[in-house]
Order: structure tokens, then sequence, then C-alpha cells
């Protein structure tokens, strides 16, 4: 392969929008074993949130798909690989990018749901402050003779 080829491929893996239309692979070899990479990612993605049993076993898999990332992307970089392999490499790197990106957003719910929850207890929180400090609080009443 010559070099500018190669620093096409590359150029392709790191375009932002490389995922687009891209699909999960059905596997893939990842620290040679063989992962059913597209049922997985499928199988979390089911479920609102990843269950605290899960969890665990989800940022194990994207570890082992980023290192497994970076060590594609160096064969790309400095292997002595035909076209078609560069090709094939550039597929699998877009599919673990896909996967990754399924999995990291799974994150985002969760944190969606803080969010929220946040912003109701600060709710709360200035409604007891308002009623207290108007003196339209049960407890303030009390303290000052009952009216």
């Amino acid at each position: 392969m010559q070099e500018y080829e190669r620093k096409q491929l590359i150029e392709r893996v790191e375009r932002e929008g490389a995922t687009v239309g891209a699909d999960i692979p059905e596997t893939i070899d990842v620290q040679d074993e063989t992962v059913n990479l597209r049922e997985f990612v499928f199988e979390i993605k089911r479920r609102d949130t990843v269950p605290s049993g899960e969890r665990d076993r989800v940022e194990q898999a994207k570890r082992n798909l980023r290192r497994e990332r970076i060590q594609r992307k160096q064969r790309i970089e400095e292997a002595d690989i035909s076209r078609e392999e560069g090709e094939e490499l550039v597929r699998a790197i877009v599919g673990i990018d896909r996967a990754l990106n399924a999995l990291e957003s799974l994150g985002e719910t969760d944190l969606e749901r803080e969010i929220a929850a946040q912003e109701t207890a600060d709710q709360k929180r200035w409604m007891s402050f308002l009623k207290q400090a108007l003196g339209h609080d049960d407890a303030s009443k009390s303290r000052r003779g009952g009216y």
C-alpha cells in the first residue's frame, strides 16, 4: 500500500461523521476472543439503564473495544498491509466506533435522570426557602406564636 493510501484510510477513521450509517459488526475478535458485538450492544441498549450488575461488564467491554480500536489503527499506520486489508480494518474500526457510541450513550440516560432529580430538589429547596422567608410555612408560624 502506498503512503498516500494509508493516510486516506487514517483520515476516514478519524472523520467526524464516519459512523453515520455504519453497522455494528455482528462479531469481532477482541483480545483473541470472538465477541457477538451486535447482540451485546442491542441487549444492553434494550434496557433504559444499565443495571448495576452489568455496569462492570459494559465498562470492561468499552475498554476492550477502545484497546482493539487503537491496535487496528496502529496496524493501518505501521504494518505492511494491502489496500484491501486496510479497507477491512477501516470498516472494523468504524464499526467499533459505532458500538462505542451506542454504549457511551447509555450513561446519558442516567445523567439526564440525575439532572432532572437535581432540578426537582433545587426547586423544592427554593420553595421551602421562599415559604420560610415570607412566613408562610408551618414551622415559622409556630415560632411566632401560631398566627
